[in-house]
């Protein structure tokens, strides 16, 4: 499937700063609706306990409790958040442990970026502000679906200009640093530059960890009858759950490296043409491909010599910061409070 492109949570660093001695996290005022949503998913969760405020993740200057966690996710999902008291307990209890660990992340980032000397300028942000006023119809239009959504305006600008900084940072001082040799290009010429799959997708993005099994039971029938010489095609037609191909028998036609999520790109570009791959896992659920063609680059070296260096830098963006940001988290002392 292709990636998706919204933020998923842009998180904050709430309360923290480099001076010395540790910061505590955010302790929520009671009556504030950040409050109201950890005493309502605390019914699911304990941990969520506004008045215990549990810390979740610490470091030597830091600690992230489940009042961060609350705060960030009603900033990040407005009403939309009271929902996650629908969520089973041990599902949500790994969503918000994740999201801790990110907002933990995302302090030793800005204060790495701080140290570097990174600033994000007022007219900077104003015209980053200006862009999402208009998306919204205008500033005041902006500000009113904020607060209906109990999303705090000063809270949400705080985090966007964070974020804005972060980027910055990483762009200057950490990605810039990313090399492609010589060999690494004429590889990458030398591989298949496209590919052309049809595929099946079940979901299990939103459902309950007990009905995981019963879904990849349903994907392996399906694999069974596609291998016995089931038309794929029509197969897909009928079982698939992405929308995106459905009509056209899982049909995706020539897309390149980089357009679709690791374990599907993976098997795009390695299952043997005509074949059927085994069951897939992605972010999205089940998949099993079949690849119907792929292409090689059919222009000279030297013409997309620019082109092939800047898709493999970017493409090793994602393992380049995992490294930079687990020196960052173990230079600080960054780790989980087991409860």
């Amino acid at each position: 499937m292709k990636k998706a492109l919204a933020l998923a949570l842009v998180l904050s660093v709430v309360g923290f700063s480099c001076s010395p001695g540790k910061t505590e996290g955010t302790k929520l005022a009671e009556g504030t609706p950040a409050y109201q949503l950890a005493k309502d998913l605390s019914a699911v969760l304990p941990l969520f306990d506004p008045d215990k405020n549990t810390v979740l993740y610490e470091a030597k200057k830091f600690t992230v409790t489940a009042g961060d966690v609350a705060e960030v996710i009603l900033n990040t999902m407005g009403n939309a958040a009271f929902q996650l008291i629908d969520r089973d307990p041990a599902g949500l209890k790994a969503a918000v442990l994740q999201a801790a660990e990110q907002i933990g992340e995302r302090r030793l980032l800005t204060a790495a970026a701080e140290a570097a000397g990174i600033t994000f300028s007022q007219e900077e942000f104003d015209k980053v502000l200006a862009e999402q006023y208009a998306k919204a119809g205008g500033e005041e239009a902006f500000l009113e679906m904020l607060k209906s959504n109990k999303v705090d305006p000063e809270s949400f600008k705080r985090m966007m200009r964070e974020e804005q900084m972060i980027g910055k940072f990483l762009e200057a001082d950490v990605f810039q640093k990313i090399t492609v040799g010589e060999e690494e290009l004429r590889q990458a010429y030398a591989a298949d530059k496209t590919a052309t799959v049809r595929h099946i997708l079940l979901m299990t993005q939103g459902k309950l960890e007990s009905e995981i099994p019963e879904i990849r039971k349903k994907m392996e029938d399906l694999l069974a009858r596609a291998r016995k010489g089931e038309d794929f095609a029509a197969l897909a037609r009928e079982y698939t759950e992405d929308p995106g191909s459905k009509e056209n028998g899982g049909l995706y036609e020539d897309f390149p490296r980089g357009m679709m999520v690791k374990p599907f790109e993976d098997a795009a570009f390695s299952v043997p043409v005509g074949e059927l791959s085994g069951v897939i896992e992605t972010k999205y659920g089940f998949h099993i491909l079949k690849v119907e063609n792929r292409m090689k680059e059919t222009e000279p070296f030297e013409a997309v010599r620019t082109r092939l260096e800047d898709n493999l830098k970017l493409a090793k963006r994602a393992g380049v910061y995992e490294n930079f940001v687990a020196g960052l988290k173990s230079k600080a002392g960054f780790v989980e409070v087991k409860s």
